[in-house]
């Protein structure tokens, strides 16, 4: 049993080291990194489980024609790892192999059942598992499916004293490998899938350090010098360079002798990058360098696009003296580096909170642009930036919408459309900030380019229906916004199923109060232009404020 056992180690030792290479594969990894599987995914996966448990069967050592061997392995690991899907796909494959298998009748037909049934029941504890008890599980699974094997050795074959001996030797090796090497590489799998999550994880966190450090300068319009400094001391580099497209525009550098500030972009590198969008590395790997600071010891850098409007306008160029190669990890850092300075451009072109307060066209209405509104946007743009760039700016291009449009159509008549993308670029903003609290309905007649409404009426009643309805109840909610022509006018109604109005509010809509002043100020402006203020109704659940416009108008 002992000269047994220590054969199953050797062989235990090929699988655990079959699967530790395939996991450290970039390609390996980045399936198992993924919420849900392609088949694409689901095949490659199925054909590598399979194969591990169908090559757990060769490499197996022959007792008396039976196979002591890490079958289950394969099928066990496959499934906790990459589901039941795959768990069941694998057992079959691994199943129907060991039934044709000419070694030892005896023995083929019940292992192969019991593998077959090892991949439905390890499919059933994947939905048990989570990271805490993940091998723990697995090696129940491996213990169990062994288990079956034996006790099906015994109960299907005809030679009672033969099968008796072989499960008399091969039972405690056989529990006691498969168990163990299935948790082994389980713990090994998951190892490495956390290393790259802390790696990632790493990296997101000086991203939004810097993202922290950055955003005070860009809010104040200072100098993209004190940015450029705080890239220098975060990534440890020599100099940090910033360029619109065609000269240097903000710089910092370990030497404080050097000013590079307002020269010409010379380098070919960087007139690439402007040209083609597309980021380049310098390093020792490099065909040719392109450093216009060779002075300085510079031996390596990255140079990124920055972006505004989809269309590059400038680049953020950082250099290192180490002749190291440039890491991916320090690649992807600068790609989003880049988009987050891209990003707080953007923030850094809308108008100062302090301006608007005093703009005085916009008076009442100038308060629904709550400060607590814009430093939420924000902090939702910063959380962003860590996992999803691309969603980050696409918040500051609606929050730059929505404040250009705040700033520009104070009193003025405009069309309904360039209105209803006010509406939206708000309601992108608010779903990003809640998630799933609310479902938006758009409700809208066809040919409404010829209807002009007064600017900033549809999104104070929209944010009254989300903030004061919707948001205020446990469960989510749906806000329907209708814009229907009825004869020579226009029916505007946004309807809620939140928590109701307060029938204080409808009795007092036309008092001169504090309160509410964004529904005062849209039902006041109506009644000034075409005479007839807002209707509200409180419905059996939630709320409904329509209002008519003159098409003619």
């Amino acid at each position: 049993m002992f000269e047994l056992a220590h054969k199953l180690f050797n062989t235990l030792g090929y699988i655990i080291a079959i699967a530790f290479f395939f996991s450290r594969f970039k390609s390996a990894r980045s399936i198992f990194s993924r919420e849900k599987y392609t088949k694409k995914d689901m095949l490659l996966l199925s054909l590598t489980f399979s194969s591990l448990a169908i090559l757990g069967t060769y490499i197996g050592v022959d007792y008396k024609g039976a196979i002591a061997n890490t079958r289950n392995i394969g099928v066990v690991v496959g499934g906790m790892l990459a589901g039941p899907e795959v768990a069941i796909i694998s057992g079959i494959v691994a199943g129907i192999h060991r039934a044709s298998v000419g070694v030892s009748r005896l023995t083929a037909i019940p292992c192969a059942i019991a593998t077959i049934l090892g991949g439905f029941i390890t499919s059933y504890l994947y939905k048990k598992a989570n990271s805490n008890n993940r091998s723990l599980l697995g090696f129940f699974a491996g213990v169990f499916v062994e288990n079956l094997s034996m006790l099906f050795i015994l109960l299907f074959a005809e030679d009672k004293i033969l099968a008796m001996d072989i499960v008399k030797n091969l039972y405690l090796p056989m529990i006691f490998i498969n168990g163990i090497g299935v948790a082994v590489i389980i713990i090994i799998t998951e190892e490495i899938l956390e290393e790259k999550e802390r790696e990632a994880g790493t990296q997101a966190k000086l991203a939004l350090e810097i993202a922290n450090k950055t955003l005070p300068f860009f809010k104040k319009g200072e100098s993209l010098d004190s940015i450029c400094k705080i890239l220098l001391e975060s990534l440890k580099a020599e100099i940090v360079v910033i360029t619109d497209k065609e000269v240097i525009i903000a710089n910092a550098s370990k030497n404080n002798n050097l000013c590079l500030k307002d020269r010409e972009i010379q380098s070919e590198g960087t007139k690439k990058v402007l040209s083609s969008g597309e980021i380049l590395i310098f390093d020792r790997n490099s065909e040719f360098n392109d450093f216009s600071y060779s002075e300085e010891g510079i031996k390596s850098c990255i140079i990124a696009p920055l972006f505004q409007d989809e269309k590059v306008s400038g680049t953020l160029k950082i250099y290192f003296k180490n002749e190291e190669n440039i890491t991916a990890r320090k690649k992807y850092l600068a790609i989003g580096l880049s988009q987050l300075i891209s990003t707080q451009l953007e923030i850094s072109k809308m108008e100062n909170l302090k301006t608007m307060a005093r703009d005085a066209e916009l008076k009442a209405l100038q308060n629904q642009i709550n400060p607590h509104f814009l430093f939420n946007a924000l902090n939702t743009t910063a959380s962003f930036v860590r996992f999803n760039p691309t969603r980050a700016r696409e918040i500051i291009i609606d929050l730059s919408t929505y404040l250009r449009y705040n700033l520009e159509n104070s009193v003025n008549l405009v069309p309904i459309k360039k209105e209803l993308e006010q509406v939206k670029a708000y309601i992108n903003i608010e779903k990003a900030r809640f998630h799933n609290r609310f479902e938006i309905i758009y409700d809208f007649d066809e040919d409404l380019d010829t209807i002009k409404i007064p600017s900033l009426t549809i999104q104070p009643l929209v944010e009254n229906s989300i903030k004061h309805g919707i948001l205020k109840q446990r469960e989510s909610g749906i806000v329907k916004i209708s814009i229907k022509k009825v004869y020579l006018k226009c029916l505007v109604s946004i309807e809620d199923n939140g928590v109701g109005i307060d029938q204080d509010i409808i009795n007092n809509i036309n008092k001169k109060i504090e309160k509410n002043i964004g529904l005062k100020n849209v039902h006041n402006r109506l009644k000034l232009i075409y005479g007839k203020g807002l209707l509200i109704e409180k419905l059996e659940k939630g709320t409904k404020i329509s209002f008519y416009i003159n098409q003619e108008e």
